[in-house]
Order: structure tokens, then sequence, then C-alpha cells
């Protein structure tokens, strides 16, 4: 887990007033000393549920940099399933394997980071930087979770109303959901129970700093337009990709399966009203749902836009080799004033295929088609292919384009536009004739917690885990029961000093128990791995902040019990018998 030099001062707020006001209670406390979408498979989907108790695992620690970048000891290689018991040995495959990109490539253009990011507990992102972006120009943007409520809500859920609550603080329109049909249809819980849970996790957001006013509530289950775009998201989706990603099969109903479309429907649903960047706050074990969602918003778009070189269409590894002929040629060495397609066939056939670094496929494809074209100029221009325009979006396109443009039955050149202004009019153009103009939606990825007995939070064992519902006193037994990264005897401790990237009980003021201060938790670092801090005062600091902060949490949650009920959100469900 990375934590801030002692001399960086914190930047920015967190979470909502009462989060405010128990860190600066949490100052008086005495110190003491002494974790392409079709190539995943899983059964199910949240955004974040009950779940997450079964699938948050212990770290795999690098003292460089004081971060943590493992899952649970003795996990399997990465594999992300949205509804199992997905665990990440070591968070950085995900960056090698799924093309997660790390937090930190962003964090400096961030403005005000929440305390989550500037620890590393926030660690990977997917094309996060256009909401940051609009953040700092203050432009649209929004952000949006679910809960699927299976049980009560649990500090892993904090991690997730703490992220919603930061985004609507910078000014993103902010929405959470009940996500009451995947419930019913892939966990079968009553709608009685639902509603219970659901209520439950409405009122801990809101006990956080979510403002209902300012922000969208709402559940699956009566939000129809959810539902209709749900149902032309499932025009543009097939079984066979289902299959592919979550391992349906013919035994799979066909309710579980909407309810995937239903989830898609839900990340595009901040963009109905206007695209604009949007992010969905996460574990990485939902991911795949992420890769698919931005999938699908593509395949909704009615145009694509590309670069390209000639009249003929060329994939990405051909375009890159012919971009790279065209910039290296010059059109004098063939006695002409242009550079054609046959001179960089010509160049082409006389390169070693070695120096060419492609397969030699890929080579004879891109000269079967630079031979076909032969005289061509070959001329970079930007191509807008129809994927599922109207006739008028079409012509509408072509009307628009300025300068010099060539129109094709199935797509438009232009040579006098650049690239971000031809997605912007691709966008214009799709919006004004009836499109959704769609952005693909970002994310934001954060560790999985360890539990307090060690491994993974499971909600089969009770001590393993703190809800938010806990008592008080339950909460501080749970702290001191837990297991820590202590050594052996007290003397080694001193001696050594303690394990902090490896300690549940650390985790807890990482993740929840320093707020915003993170001066307190390098402190609180610093002391146990120099041996200053043995696990005994450590464990009855800790617990005493979690006492405090389940009794100031649970006095908010009565607080906001009014407000709940002035919420436009259904709080029973109609479809109840």
């Amino acid at each position: 887990m990375k934590i801030l030099a002692a001399e960086q001062t914190p930047v920015g707020g967190q979470g909502g007033v009462e989060a405010k006001a128990f860190a600066r209670r949490r100052a008086k406390t005495e110190i003491m000393t002494g974790d392409d979408p079709r190539e995943e498979r899983g059964p199910e989907f949240e955004f974040d549920s009950d779940s997450d108790l079964e699938d948050e695992g212990e770290g795999e620690d690098e003292r460089a940099g004081l971060r943590t970048d493992g899952g649970a000891a003795g996990a399997d290689d990465v594999a992300l399933d949205p509804w199992g018991s997905s665990t990440v040995s070591d968070y950085r495959k995900l960056f090698e394997e799924f093309g997660i990109e790390e937090f930190d490539d962003v964090l400096p253009e961030v403005p005000h980071p929440h305390y989550l990011m500037r620890r590393g507990v926030i660690f990977g992102q997917r094309d996060y930087r256009p909401v940051v972006e609009a953040l700092q120009n203050d432009e649209p943007a929004a952000v949006l979770s679910g809960f699927m409520p299976t049980g009560d809500p649990h500090i892993g859920h904090k991690l997730v109303f703490d992220e919603i609550i930061w985004h609507q603080q910078q000014g993103a329109d902010a929405y959470a959901l009940i996500a009451d049909l995947e419930a019913n249809s892939a966990r079968g819980m009553s709608w009685e129970e639902i509603d219970e849970h659901a209520r439950s996790y409405l009122l801990s957001l809101l006990a956080l700093g979510f403002d209902p006013e300012d922000g969208d509530l709402y559940r699956q289950s009566t939000n129809r337009e959810v539902q209709d775009l749900a149902f032309d998201l499932g025009a543009e989706a097939n079984f066979s990709e289902f299959q592919a990603i979550y391992g349906f099969d013919g035994e799979t109903d066909v309710s579980h399966m909407q309810s995937v479309v239903t989830q898609m429907a839900d990340i595009l649903y901040p963009q109905l009203e206007e695209p604009k960047p949007t992010v969905i706050p996460v574990g990485p074990d939902q991911d795949p749902h992420v890769r698919l969602a931005r999938d699908l918003a593509e395949r909704m778009r009615f145009f694509k836009v590309s670069t390209a070189y000639a009249s003929f269409e060329l994939d990405d590894e051909e375009r890159d080799l012919v971009a790279r002929f065209h910039e290296e040629l010059d059109p004098a060495d063939f006695n002409d004033d242009q550079l054609r397609c046959v001179h960089v066939a010509e160049t082409l056939e006389e390169t070693p295929l070695a120096e060419l670094e492609i397969d030699a496929e890929v080579l004879d494809s891109v000269l079967t088609k630079l031979n076909e074209a032969g005289m061509e100029p070959l001329r970079p221009r930007i191509r807008f292919s129809d994927r599922r325009a109207t006739e008028d979006a079409f012509d509408a396109l072509i009307d628009a384009i300025d300068g010099e443009k060539r129109v094709y039955e199935n797509h438009i050149d232009a040579f006098d536009i650049d690239r971000a202004d031809a997605e912007e009019l691709a966008r214009e153009i799709e919006v004004d004739n009836g499109g959704y103009g769609f952005q693909p939606p970002s994310s934001i990825y954060h560790r999985f917690m360890t539990g307090l007995t060690g491994g993974k939070m499971s909600s089969s064992v009770p001590a393993s885990h703190i809800s938010l519902l806990d008592d008080p006193e339950d909460g501080y037994d749970k702290v001191k029961s837990a297991t820590t990264g202590g050594r052996e005897t007290a003397e080694e401790q001193r001696e050594k000093g303690g394990k902090a990237d490896e300690c549940p009980v650390y985790e807890l003021y990482a993740y929840l128990l320093a707020g915003d201060d993170d001066e307190f938790a390098k402190r609180v670092y610093d002391e146990c791995v120099g041996g200053e801090r043995l696990c005994g005062d450590c464990k009855e600091q800790a617990a005493q902040l979690m006492k405090e902060f389940l009794a100031e949490h649970q006095e908010k949650r009565a607080e906001v019990e009014e407000l709940l009920e002035q919420a436009d959100i259904e709080l029973e469900s109609p479809r109840r018998r």
C-alpha cells in the first residue's frame, strides 16, 4: 500500500461531513506504541455486493514504494470472475493481462484526490483521463455504481460509497442504483428481503454524505429508461458472447441473461441525456462488465472514426505498417509527385520480413491490398464508417464535413479535419439525429480488503468482516481479535519491526480509520515497521477508532431516515406479492 512521505500534506476532502467529523475526533485519540471481455468467464454480476466478502483477499506485498500488490494468499493466477470467488494474487498482472492502467499515471492530474487514491487503495483505471479533464474544467461528468442487496452493507462497500460521494463533491453527476433485478434473478432473493437490504444500503450511503437532491438514486426494477436501453443493447449482444464471458449455457435462465444487459444499461444510463465522461468505481473482478459495456457503447454508435491512408480498409497492425512507410518514403525516389500504393508495395516486397517485425500473413494481406489499389495516391485521411447510422444521419454528416471529402457507399473520407474534431462532429450528428452518441465508460479499481482473520473475507465467518450495522462493541471485539502482521514476540517485533504490508489491522487504518490524515496513516506504518509499535496497543487503538466510527455512522443513519423517505426512489418494490 502506498503511503505518502511525511512531508506531503493531504490535498482536498473525503466523503462527507460524517467522515470529516470522525476524522476530527480520531485525531484526539492518543497514539499508542508498543486487492477482450469475451476472454473472461464468470457466472453472475454486481457492481458491488455481499459477494465481495467472499472475494476479498490478503495482500502479497512489496516493500518498495510501501505498496501492497496482492490478493489472497495461495490464490490462483488472475481470473476475473464477476460473480464467483475471484481473487487477485498479483495486482500487477492486471496491467499486463487485461490492459488495466496504473492509477498513478493520472493521479497528478486529479483535482483534490481522495485519500484512497493517494494511498494506492485505488490502484488501477481504464480510460479515466477524460473524467479527470472534465472535473478539472468544470465540464459535465458522471459517476455511477450499483449495489446488489443480498446482505448488510460492510466496510468494503464503504470504499465504493466514498468514491461515489467524492466524485459528486468534485462536481460530477452522481448515480447510485440498487441491482434488485439481479438480486432476484441471479441470487433468488425475495422482494421483501431485497427491500430490507436496499434500504440499509441507501441509509449508509446518505449517512456518509451522498446528496440525494443533487444525485440520482434508483432501482433497476422501476427504472423504465434503463429497461428500454437494456432492450436496445440486447440487440447488439448475443448468446455466444455471453457464453464466452460468463460461462452461460443451456441451463442459464433467460432472466439471468437479461440481468446482464440491464447492468450494461445501468453503466450507460448517465449518458442518456447527453454523452459525457462517466466513471464506474469497482473492484477488479468487475472488469469484464466494464469491458463489455465499453464494447457495447461503441457498437451503438452511428459512425466509427478512424485514420485511413487509401480507399480500402486496413486493420490496426496493417495500418501501423503503412503509416510507418508513408512517413519514411519520398515520392521523388519513385520519380513521382505523390506517394502511391504501388510504391509502398514495391518497398515492402524488397524489405526483409525480419526488419518489418510483422507476421508473414500480415505482410501478404497488406501487399494484396496495396497492389490491387495500384496507382491510387496514399494519403492520410479521417474515415467516418457507417455502423448503424440512419440515412438522414449519413447525409447530414456529408453536409457537415468541410473541405475535401470523398463519399463512398459505407464511409466518408475527409482530408481537412483532425481526429478530435472528427470524433466530436460524428457524435454531434448522431445525437442530433436520434442516436445516443455514447462515450466509452471509464473505470477505477480498488483493492480487495483482507479478512480480519486473514485470507478472504467471508459472509459465513462473521469475525472476518465488519458490517456497518455491527454493534460498536462487536466491532471493537472483532478488531481486537484480528490477525496481525506482527512477529512471534515483542522482542522480535522491536528488533525486526512488524509486517504492516501483511496486516489486516493496518489495512483498517489505511482504508478507513486514518480518514483523510495521511500523516497519521504513515506514522502508524513507520512505527510498525520500525519496531516502535506493538500489535496489542495498535489493535487497541484501531478497535477504539472502529467503535467510534460505527457509533457515529449508525447515529448518522438514524438522522438521515427522513432524508431517505423524501428521496426520489421507491423503497418498497411494486413486485412484492
